[in-house]
């Protein structure tokens, strides 16, 4: 059986570019309904090689502190984003 984190890390490696997923739902496909914070933790903690870019908050808010790079991530993507908001979030 897979680790949580391990969960949380296939989930978010199979978001497919220029798509977001809410912490919410990562954690409910990672089988953790519910555990959307400790998504955040466990995104917090990886090496960078998940795409972390693609996970927002339910109301589409860019990550504290990091709401500039992923902005620009999201964009290249072909994801709108202003004033710190994932613009009609798809998936």
């Amino acid at each position: 059986m897979s680790t949580f984190a391990e969960r949380v890390h296939a989930v978010v490696r199979g978001l497919p570019s220029g798509t977001v997923a809410s912490y919410g739902e990562v954690a409910e496909e990672a089988g953790a309904p519910g555990a959307a914070r400790a998504v955040g933790r466990v995104l917090a903690r990886s090496d960078g090689d998940l795409p972390w870019w693609r996970v927002v908050t339910a109301a589409g808010r860019l990550a504290p502190h990091k709401e500039q790079e992923q902005a620009r991530r999201l964009t290249a993507e072909g994801v709108a984003c202003r004033d710190g908001r994932v613009l009609g979030m798809r998936r």
